[in-house]
């Protein structure tokens, strides 16, 4: 997964802790969010969308490589 958060977070001058405390999650979550190392879950992505004033879409991106492994488990 590819995530834009830490380019949005900056425009928006929004920390890190800032931004999980208004979609209600812990600093950590954010952290492994925009390293890609943690998937949103859907209301989880579209919150954080919202705060950071973008789309989902915009916000994160899958490549095909990414959808086809996880679509074989």
């Amino acid at each position: 997964m590819q995530t834009r958060m830490k380019e949005f977070r900056a425009r928006h001058g929004i920390t890190q802790a800032d931004l999980a405390d208004r979609v209600g999650v812990r600093r950590e979550t954010i952290v492994h969010l925009e390293k890609g190392a943690y998937t949103p879950s859907l209301r989880l992505a579209w919150q954080v969308a919202r705060e950071l004033g973008t789309t989902v879409d915009e916000l994160f991106s899958f490549d095909d490589e990414d959808t086809r492994t996880t679509a074989t488990k």
